[in-house]
């Protein structure tokens, strides 16, 4: 046991190097480390992860505010209705699923294998964006669309909702919203979104305070190394190529989603 929580925590750092690296895929790591190494149950570890990526996405927020690369309009915009949605589902949705989730015919599918199998399709959806990547172009970056507020608003609530089944911060979704409906440079995209995650996941973890029994001592413990984290990763982003880096955590995501997979359903 204590070789795995060694394991766990050391998953953490990583964690927090992924944020800082690619400015997302955090939740990604999260739920399958506190589920299958520190052995947290799963509606809980989407808890642990709001708080975990919520706070460490802060923390880097805060290094693309000092270079002037977020969006603060956007960001409201989309924030918003994205805000009460994960707050929502939190309090009210995820508490009333039923267990059994699913009961056909002899067939029944527990709300925590429901919850894990939704999860690893996420990663496999966030997997194929990371590892396809998006071209970036000059014509794009300078093309003057107008504004598609409605859309933008409309997107961050159901990545709200997202974010409040599976306890996933969104990055996957909300950069490219980001890109495509508000039309921000990518780097610009991504600190926007590093700052929505944060905001959007803290309050998402205040709808699980009055639900659940939250472990201070290991989810602060976790969320200290993910920090540490995130800090290391930053420094690193400098060094690594981000197109490379993206493709191979978009296929190691992809070979963890199969994992759960096969874990949940055989």
């Amino acid at each position: 046991m204590d070789s795995l929580f060694i394991i766990g925590f050391a998953a953490a750092i990583v964690i927090g190097i992924s944020l800082g690296l690619i400015g997302g895929g955090g939740s990604i790591l999260t739920v399958p480390v506190l589920v299958y190494i520190l052995g947290v149950e799963p509606v809980l570890a989407t808890a642990y992860s709001l708080f975990v990526v919520g706070s460490t996405s802060l923390i880097g927020s805060f290094t693309y505010m000092k270079k002037q690369l977020v969006d603060y309009k956007t960001a409201v915009v989309f924030a918003v209705p994205s805000f009460i949605a994960v707050f929502l589902t939190r309090m009210y949705l995820v508490p009333a699923l039923p267990d059994p989730l699913i009961s056909i015919q002899g067939l029944e599918v527990s709300k925590n294998t429901g919850i894990m199998v939704f999860f690893a399709l996420i990663m496999l959806a966030a997997s194929y964006s990371m590892i396809k990547g998006k071209k970036e172009t000059k014509e794009e970056e300078s093309s003057k669309v107008k504004f598609n507020f409605p859309m933008i608003a409309l997107e961050g609530s159901l990545v709200g909702v997202l974010t409040g089944i599976v306890g996933a911060g969104g990055g996957f979704l909300i950069i490219p919203a980001l890109v495509l409906l508000a039309k921000l440079p990518m780097k610009m995209a991504v600190g926007t979104s590093l700052l929505i995650i944060s905001a959007k996941s803290l309050i998402g973890f205040l709808g699980d305070l009055g639900t659940q029994t939250i472990d201070w001592t290991l989810l602060l413990s976790f969320t200290a190394l993910s920090i540490v984290g995130i800090f290391i990763g930053s420094a690193l982003s400098k060094k690594i190529n981000d197109k490379v880096l993206k493709k191979g955590f978009g296929w190691f995501v992809v070979i963890m989603a199969i994992y759960i997979l096969g874990k949940e359903l055989l």
